[in-house]
């Protein structure tokens, strides 16, 4: 809950959830998280005033095999705490190793769990490198995944793409299974685009083409981001770049890349994640590149897309990423780009350029921005979720 995604992706949503709802919420924070005592006491704040229950435990990387099995431990154990006392009457689990541990507290106790799947994770993992396909570990991942998606009281996907490739892949565990689609969302309370004077004089100043989130996660294309820069900075000597991100700062200019002078015209920083949007304000559009075409991307929604867009700018991204190129191409809100090439960054570059020309654009993204990633319609989409499983 102390990372930009927990506040944004969990927190924003058991604010409203909680009206309705008595919330039990149990994390795993960084020890670099739960360092920052302003932030810890903000977030512990935060769900006291909505009555939400939190208990924050440490996450530890290592021992590899060691540390996530004890954590796993602790958390069954809290959970069947909560589900004995009546405190629990649901479990929504979000990825896959708290659904995982819904699965046994199901099987012990029969309380029924949400699997909230997030992404694709075991292709995610084999994308990156980090998991071998038909491995030890693969299969027990693979394992969870099916047993997960046959014995939930419903499945959760950010995409269509995604529940489309599940229900092929697996026909019989979700042949009745109730399947719901609830992209990432933004609080588009904050995430606004500026108002008319502050956008002319943002307008007038030299563009800023930027870049949200992690670049270093092994599936983020850094090659095609350097390449972009490169051919945005070679035609526009004003242009300077920003990529806002809680990456270590020397390591992401490292493999990046840039030279010289477009070198110079990078920042690279982090914010705290309740002042994002403002950095986001400030651009002029924002880049990013995923592996796509590949499965792991079927399960992505970028919640930078969702902030950007809502902020009024458009985005340039690459096809074979959940429903980015669709949501792109409905609302003609973004620039598509297929190749990793010189000539493939200027063509995109030049349309990018058609596109802002059209005043109409900040107001499409906003609308996009709101149909799609709306806070409000998928607290309301968990809601009905909610109340037909309990019902």
């Amino acid at each position: 809950m102390l990372e930009p995604l927990g506040q944004s992706q969990v927190l924003s949503y058991l604010k409203f959830l909680s009206k309705n709802y008595q919330v039990s919420l149990i994390s795993f924070e960084k020890p670099e998280d739960r360092a920052d005592q302003q932030a810890f006491g903000s977030v512990q704040n935060d769900c006291e005033r909505h009555g939400i229950r939190w208990f924050p435990q440490r996450f530890h990387h290592r021992p590899k095999v060691i540390a996530p099995a004890w954590s796993m431990i602790v958390f069954l154990f809290l959970c069947l705490r909560e589900v004995r006392e009546g405190n629990a009457e649901l479990i929504h689990a979000r990825s896959y190793i708290p659904a995982a541990v819904a699965l046994l507290v199901n099987k012990l106790t029969g309380t029924p769990f949400i699997f909230d799947m997030r992404a694709l994770w075991p292709e995610e993992l084999i994308t990156a490198g980090r998991l071998k396909r038909g491995s030890v570990m693969h299969k027990a991942i693979a394992w969870v995944e099916r047993s997960c998606l046959k014995n939930a009281a419903a499945v959760v996907s950010l995409t269509d793409a995604a529940t489309a490739y599940l229900r092929e892949t697996y026909p019989d565990e979700l042949r009745n299974q109730k399947l719901v689609v609830i992209p990432t969302c933004a609080d588009l309370d904050r995430f606004v685009p500026l108002d008319e004077e502050e956008r002319f004089s943002a307008q007038e100043s030299a563009p800023v083409f930027s870049c949200l989130g992690t670049v270093l996660s092994g599936w983020f294309r850094l090659d095609w981001l350097r390449i972009f820069f490169q051919e945005v900075g070679s035609h526009e000597p004003t242009a300077s770049f920003e990529i806002v991100t809680r990456d270590d700062p020397s390591e992401v200019r490292r493999q990046l890349g840039l030279a010289g002078d477009l070198n110079a015209r990078l920042k690279i920083y982090s914010m705290p994640s309740h002042e994002v949007h403002e950095a986001v304000q400030r651009h002029t559009a924002s880049v990013m590149f995923y592996a796509g075409g590949e499965v792991s991307e079927l399960g992505r929604s970028p919640t930078r897309m969702a902030e950007i867009l809502g902020c009024g700018l458009p985005v340039v991204a690459n096809p074979g990423v959940g429903d980015v190129a669709e949501i792109i191409q409905k609302y003609r809100v973004g620039v598509l780009v297929t190749e990793g090439t010189p000539d493939a960054m200027k063509s995109a570059f030049r349309e990018l350029l058609e596109l802002m020309n059209d005043a109409e654009l900040p107001g499409r993204c906003r609308r996009a921005a709101e149909k799609v990633f709306s806070l409000q319609a998928g607290t309301q989409a968990y809601r009905e979720l909610y109340r037909d499983i309990l019902q």
